[in-house]
């Protein structure tokens, strides 16, 4: 059984809401209201808790709440709502304005602005970067509550990877400060992410790239990425004070995620070492240079040697996958890469080609146990 049927309409409330719905019955005083056959949402009450039925689908919902009052102001906003739905965004903006002012002003280009306040170092730099995209024009002075799917369908159309990886950041960061009280796009309505492939730089590539660089200190900065692993600014901005000669270890910081690093080194690592200065900065030139600066020079390098589809992070997935070959146990080479998740470190070493040994092999290998003394 439904329960106890009440009609709004008749139900006494001090709510003005809940006198609201216009009827036949308050016009009239008729007791059959027009409404009462057009009425889309009916309210009855089962075990105490208030709930509503869809005339038209016949589905139930809890209210969630025991409250007539309450009750009858939610069905007839229901019911408003279905008798008015031009109406439903503009009564919606002003209740989300009353309780903030401000939201009728923000546009996207003060979201933005805002991301890359509370952002620092690098990745500040590369915010500033993303909302300087062309392709942010489209919507950078567009009012939050004025954006629709097709706005942001434009833009993703219009930019690249970098505009539908930025532009979903914004979105998440507006509706988590509550600027936005529904998402402008679905979910799966986002167009997929398509990185370019990217791939590690083989033992040949390096040892060409390291026979043809005449700097010096470009040359024991290819070698220090390719015995450590590190990111191009890790490297470039370490220091004497962080190579430890007794235990042969280099620990620093990571630039990006701020996690130490402790990786220990081995003679042709030392050698390359032994080249630089003792005190201040390894790279006293490299350290002052902007990361995008260090990577053209890199690029150079690899246009004069016809060597394509690779960047100076690609040294990162060759220590990666170097490492997985080699059988170095993961929670060791996420711990060099400098992530706390598995899942950076299996990414990094994803394309490593890793020969399974002979079981014959390793069976020959097992030592039989001694028998047990009685």
């Amino acid at each position: 059984m439904r329960g106890t049927t009440i009609r709004p309409q008749f139900a006494s409330t001090p709510l003005k809401l809940a006198q609201y719905s216009l009827t036949r019955c308050d016009r009239t005083g008729s007791q059959f209201g027009e409404s009462d056959m057009k009425q889309r949402f009916i309210l009855f009450r089962r075990a105490g808790v208030f709930y509503s039925e869809d005339t038209t689908t016949r589905k139930q919902s809890s209210l969630r709440t025991k409250d007539q009052a309450e009750a009858i102001t939610l069905v007839n906003t229901k019911n408003e709502a279905t008798r008015q739905p031009a109406m439903n965004l503009q009564i919606a903006q002003v209740y989300l304005q009353y309780g903030d002012p401000a939201l009728a002003a923000r546009t996207w280009q003060h979201v933005m602005e805002q991301i890359v306040s509370l952002k620092t170092g690098p990745t500040q730099e590369r915010w500033k970067h993303a909302a300087a995209d062309k392709a942010f024009d489209l919507i950078r002075n567009r009012k939050l509550m004025e954006t629709g799917a097709e706005h942001f369908l434009t833009v993703l159309n219009s930019g690249s990877v970098s505009t539908n990886v930025y532009l979903r950041r914004a979105h998440n960061f507006a509706i988590g400060m509550h600027w936005l009280p529904w998402p402008v796009l679905p979910r799966l309505q986002w167009p997929l992410v398509k990185f370019k492939a990217k791939r590690a730089i083989t033992l040949d590539e390096h040892a060409r790239i390291i026979d043809r660089e005449k700097n010096p200190e470009l040359r024991a900065f290819y070698e220090l990425l390719w015995h450590l692993g590190g990111s191009q600014s890790d490297v470039a901005n370490l220091t004497a004070g962080d190579v430890h000669w007794p235990d042969r270890t280099i620990s620093f910081q990571r630039c990006k995620t701020k996690v130490p690093v402790v990786i220990a080194f081995g003679e042709e690592a030392a050698a390359v070492l032994k080249t630089l200065p003792r005190f201040g900065p390894l790279f006293p030139w490299l350290s002052g240079l902007h990361e995008k600066h260090r990577a053209k020079h890199f690029i150079k390098r690899l246009a004069s040697l016809d060597i394509a589809g690779v960047s100076l992070h690609s040294y990162r997935y060759a220590w990666a996958e170097r490492a997985k070959v080699a059988g170095m146990p993961e929670r060791f080479a996420q711990q060099a890469l400098g992530h706390s998740s598995k899942a950076f470190a299996r990414a990094y070493s994803k394309n490593a080609k890793v020969i399974v040994p002979s079981l014959e092999e390793y069976e020959a290998k097992i030592l039989p146990m001694p028998a047990a003394i009685a």
